[in-house]
């Protein structure tokens, strides 16, 4: 009887072992939450007045950021796979086509970030042609935000998610939730002067996918 109970013993325990062992663990694709993010931020106002002048300008240089790592990646990388989407401005670029050197992509999804858990299979995704065309298409009301010209304001429009295929061919979904320092839109009363200096500061939230997948 002994030797029976030990047998059953040791084959519930070794079939334990071997349930565990081949147990695959998905880890959770979580959001990341990114806030003042710089993207060009304006050092001057060009002489004159609008058309010609009064205009704020940058550096002209975009910030770079590795979605896989979640950090800011240094400009002397621009030229390398180690980063995947970068910032200037209201312009939003990918590591593809003339962009950089990666292998990615983009395309804007119309719907909620939540609601978007697998990248819909027939989804054509986009490669930089700058200044023709970019990935994550550039002006008001056509990609992530509009632009009120009367308030001079810039606003992310609700329910836009860019899809982002990385420099390695995974992928992110991304959302734009505010263009402004600290994640507030200046008042539309507030004067110009703090319009321009608390904007091209991006805060977004994003998940990325590690395992390939196009699932979230």
């Amino acid at each position: 009887m002994k030797k029976i109970i030990y047998a059953l013993f040791a084959f519930l325990f070794f079939t334990a072992c071997d349930k565990d062992d081949n147990t695959t663990k998905v880890d959770p694709v979580v959001s990341v939450t990114v806030t003042n993010l710089p993207a060009d931020t304006i050092i001057g106002i060009t002489p004159g007045v609008p058309p010609s002048g009064g205009m704020p300008f940058g550096a002209g240089k975009y910030t770079f950021f590795s979605l896989e790592r979640g950090v800011v990646v240094p400009s002397s990388d621009s030229a390398t796979n180690k980063w995947d989407i970068a910032f200037r401005g209201t312009a939003i670029l990918t590591n593809s086509g003339n962009g950089g050197p990666g292998a990615g992509g983009a395309f804007v999804y119309i719907g909620l970030f939540n609601d978007l858990k697998t990248i819909p299979s027939d989804s054509t995704f986009r490669i930089e042609n700058v200044p023709t065309s970019y990935a994550v298409p550039f002006g008001s009301n056509r990609g992530w935000y509009v632009y009120d010209g009367l308030n001079n304001l810039v606003t992310p429009i609700p329910g836009r998610v860019l899809v982002i295929r990385t420099a390695t061919g995974k992928f992110a979904k991304v959302e734009i939730l505010n263009y402004y320092k600290g994640g507030v839109t200046p008042a539309a009363s507030a004067s110009d002067i703090i319009k321009m200096r608390d904007q091209r500061y991006f805060t977004f939230r994003y998940s990325y996918q590690s395992n390939g997948t196009k699932s979230f």
